[in-house]
């Protein structure tokens, strides 16, 4: 119980810094995360290092896809309307 418990630490530690880093390190820190946090529950999970390796591989792997996933939206700063009435944005704001 207590392994599940650093494991769910870990993770949502993760989740948190991975918030903090700006557009274009998200999916590397994702990555990072992930194989960390995966290679902790493979290695709980099998008790050798051959499954703490898979768990860090299928790991980095998800935390890249989930960081490249949830990065912000951009901002849109100009709207127009086309013939339908939708809202259409025509310009977005930079991001760096």
């Amino acid at each position: 119980m207590k392994k599940l418990s650093v494991i769910a630490g870990v993770a949502a530690l993760g989740l948190v810094m991975g918030a903090c880093t700006p557009r274009e390190e998200r999916a590397a820190s994702g990555a990072l995360l992930g194989a960390a946090a995966g290679g902790l529950i493979g290695a709980a999970a099998t008790g050798r290092g051959g499954g703490a390796l898979a768990g860090a591989a299928i790991g980095a792997v998800g935390g890249a896809v989930l960081a490249d996933a949830t990065r912000p939206r951009r901002e849109c700063v100009r709207v127009r309307y086309n013939r339908y009435g939708e809202a259409v944005c025509t310009r977005w704001a930079r991001t760096y």
